[in-house]
């Protein structure tokens, strides 16, 4: 996962002139960080529904071998 967002950093990259949006913008890594959660949130929901069938994540069952 990616490093928690440094508000100080974000602070002292928009007075040396960095663009607060677009693709290297002081915002990026706060958007890249809740959108992960996000996403981890909503797995972590569907694989806890196991009303008809258990849900598997690859690569984390106790293993076949």
């Amino acid at each position: 996962m990616s490093q928690p967002f440094n508000v100080d950093q974000a602070l002292k990259d928009l007075q040396s002139g960095k663009d607060l949006t677009g693709k290297d913008g002081v915002l990026m890594p706060l958007i890249k960080q809740l959108t992960e959660a996000a996403l981890q949130a909503e797995l972590d929901s569907h694989l806890k529904n196991t009303e008809d069938e258990p849900n598997r994540r690859n690569g984390t069952s106790s293993g076949f071998f």
